[in-house]
């Protein structure tokens, strides 16, 4: 057999692509899936414009930081890998995010967490395509997780 990891599909992404179905049911735009820069990674950049935003706790932007994993992890469902550094990295690239976007820097911007589940890889699934459910299960969604400690 080939390298594991060519063989086996990149579980991340799939666990990005079940998030980004959900929040678009939710009624969520996604406007960026990993967008990168020189401080990281922005896993999800969604825009919501419905009319029930009415508390800052639901704001219009949300970066989110996805964290698949399967049943049994050792991290809290991912939650663990969100340290303070990681925190920090994931600010650096949102401030930058906003300075490439100036349209988007008006908003009101939060940063959200999903914590996913995985039964086991779904092999052959293209991105954008639909995940079948019963592999993952959104354990958890966290929304305004983190801030900048101000």
């Amino acid at each position: 057999m080939g390298n594991r990891n060519s063989y086996y599909p990149d579980i991340g992404a799939q666990g990005e692509d079940f998030v980004a179905q959900w929040l678009e049911a939710q009624g969520w735009l996604i406007l960026y899936r990993r967008w990168r820069c020189r401080w990281g990674e922005l896993d999800l950049v969604a825009h919501y414009r419905g009319e029930e935003v009415q508390t800052p706790r639901a704001a219009a932007l949300a970066f989110v930081e996805v964290k698949t994993r399967s049943a049994s992890n050792w991290d809290a469902d991912g939650l663990l890998a969100i340290t303070a550094a990681k925190q920090a990295k994931l600010w650096q690239a949102a401030r930058q995010f906003l300075a490439e976007h100036p349209y988007l820097s008006d908003l009101p911007c939060r940063f959200d967490v999903a914590l996913v589940r995985c039964q086991r890889p779904v092999k052959d699934l293209r991105p954008g395509t639909p995940v079948p459910p019963s592999q993952f299960q959104l354990h958890e969604y966290i929304p305004g997780a983190f801030d900048n400690g101000a």
